[in-house]
């Protein structure tokens, strides 16, 4: 996920608290945005826990 993304994330989300809201547009790239991005955030936390060794107090490794 870029930056701009993330970036345009947390401004249709600051405009959401807005008197004026989103339009019905907004909220569909909003939701767009928010699904890839968590798709995007558990690929990460996947790939970080497969990649977690457990050494036991004998040197022996566990994945």
């Amino acid at each position: 996920m870029t930056q701009e993304k993330i970036d345009r994330i947390n401004e249709l989300a600051r405009k959401s608290r807005t008197p004026e809201g989103l339009t019905e547009l907004e909220k569909a790239e909003q939701t767009e945005l928010r699904n890839e991005f968590r798709a995007a955030f558990k690929a990460n936390l996947e790939a970080q826990l497969k990649n977690i060794e457990i050494v036991d107090d004998k040197g022996g490794k566990t994945s």
